[in-house]
């Protein structure tokens, strides 16, 4: 069985939401993905630099994955994601919801907070939220 790298898993490309990271081999359901990983800083801390790429652990600490070499900074939200992040002790996971093919875009919700204080301003750009806009649009334009 060949050794796979994360470099060799996944690929970091453009999506209408920046910049993403997609699979590039097949993850079954279940499958443990990749980790967050980042500077370990307190909860603190964490609200003194503020930022987009912290993941919260506990009431106590969070990662800051700022530094473009943590590949799961890269994972976009998405309202019907198809990952989902599980803390495991004082580290954080990325597992598949369902099954992922090679080519498909890594998503998880990324909860509550973080939506209302940095998605929800702007309006959601996920998948699922494109697709409901699209044809709420396309109805407009027939009802005229």
């Amino acid at each position: 069985m060949r050794s796979t790298t994360p470099e060799s898993r996944f690929r970091i490309g453009r999506t209408r939401t920046g910049l993403g990271l997609f699979a590039t081999i097949r993850f079954p359901a279940g499958a443990r993905i990749i980790e967050y990983t980042g500077e370990r800083i307190s909860a603190g801390e964490a609200d003194r630099r503020g930022g987009r790429y912290l993941f919260q652990v506990d009431a106590g600490h969070a990662i800051d994955a700022r530094a473009r070499t943590h590949l799961a900074r890269y994972i976009n939200h998405a309202c019907r994601p198809n990952c989902e992040a599980r803390a495991v002790g004082r580290r954080i996971f990325i597992y598949a919801r369902r099954a992922i093919a090679p080519g498909d875009e890594l998503t998880y919700h990324y909860g509550r907070v973080y939506f209302r204080a940095f998605i929800e301003p702007v309006g959601c750009r996920c998948p699922t939220c494109l697709r409901r806009a699209e044809r709420a649009a396309a109805a407009a334009c027939g009802s005229g």
